[in-house]
């Protein structure tokens, strides 16, 4: 994600057409449908766990809307602090601008329902949403949208040659739907019988990635117009089998090959949200205005390498904080329930 944002922002226009910088963006393109994918992930994570303690569905539900609302309401406090780090070119068009973090609120949303279901129709509705909104993406993206509120196209879909750098519902919110069917699955699964779902994980992967790679490359297609990179079904089901097959690849390294101890990437991890606001503000704002398309592939190579460890930089400090927080709340509650004894 960071590189993908370092090279777009800040390497230069005349090198864009280029394999290194074209190669980066191919990967970073990732980078978005496995954020909606975790996302689904927790979002399966918190209805298991609130079905475990919450008999009334209609309480689940309410508790799995508010985390999507939760994620809308970030996703416009981002927005209102993107423009207002663009000070003094300010873009007030930036505030309807439907980034991840607003796909990944209304996806949460719409996926909530699930909450309404026990575990296996939990995951029944996840992939059926996933696989509805994935089909009916290319029908959307064809509709006639002229006289539509702007800020409803954007949500619903790419629009007048405007995909680049924003996340409408469809497709996207596939990502969520089949995150939220993974995660409910990893998180109901006996710990003995975890190995042979990452295996399944991985052979599930592989047979999505030949089967929508196969289907797009057929020379007739059931829609009458479609384009792989912004609303077509099989670059979905691509990228959903890389997402399982980067789930079974992390298992692995985490169960079987990273070491005990203090992990760079986990802290990271900790502060998804926190990192990709700040980077944003400083990759696309105007902090750091003399180097936006100035760099060469090895220096924005370079700038990536810094902002990362900037950012893990960052983490530390936070988590530190919150530590240190957290321990001065733990005295402050000791030392006043034995005061509270002794009167």
């Amino acid at each position: 994600m960071i590189q993908c944002h370092t090279f777009n922002s800040w390497t230069r226009l005349d090198l864009r057409e280029g394999g290194p910088y074209v190669l980066s963006q191919f990967i970073g393109g990732m980078a978005a449908p496995l954020f909606l994918f975790m996302a689904g992930m927790t979002l399966g994570f918190q209805m298991d766990s609130s079905a475990r303690r919450e008999p009334a569905r209609f309480q689940r539900w309410l508790s799995s809307l508010r985390r999507g609302g939760y994620v809308l309401g970030i996703a416009y406090l981002f927005r209102l602090s993107t423009c207002i780090g663009s000070i003094p070119h300010i873009d007030w068009h930036d505030l309807t601008k439907v980034d991840i973090l607003n796909c990944m609120g209304l996806a949460m949303i719409c996926m909530s329902g699930a909450a309404l279901f026990d575990f296996q129709g939990r995951v029944r509705y996840a992939v059926v949403g996933a696989l509805t909104v994935a089909a009916a993406a290319p029908l959307i993206a064809n509709l006639d949208w002229q006289g539509a509120p702007p800020l409803l196209q954007e949500y619903l879909t790419y629009g007048q040659g405007q995909g680049r750098g924003r996340f409408p519902l469809f497709p996207n919110a596939a990502y969520v739907g089949f995150g939220l069917a993974a995660g409910s699955v990893v998180k109901r699964i006996a710990e003995e019988r975890f190995d042979r779902l990452m295996q399944w994980s991985v052979l599930s992967g592989f047979a999505l990635v030949f089967t929508g790679q196969y289907f797009s490359n057929l020379p007739y297609s059931v829609y009458t117009k479609s384009n792989f990179w912004t609303d077509s079904p099989t670059l979905v089901i691509i990228r959903g089998g890389i997402a399982l097959l980067l789930m079974g690849g992390c298992y692995v390294w985490t169960q079987y090959c990273a070491g005990a101890g203090w992990s760079w990437m986990q802290t990271l991890g900790k502060n998804s949200l926190m990192v990709y606001w700040v980077h944003v503000m400083l990759v696309y704002g105007d902090m750091i205005p003399r180097i936006k398309r100035a760099l060469t592939i090895p220096w924005a190579a370079t700038a990536t390498a810094v902002l990362t460890a900037a950012m893990v930089g960052m983490s530390v400090a936070w988590l530190w904080w919150k530590a240190q927080r957290a321990g001065r709340w733990k005295v402050a509650t000791r030392v006043a329930g034995t005061r509270a004894e002794t009167a």
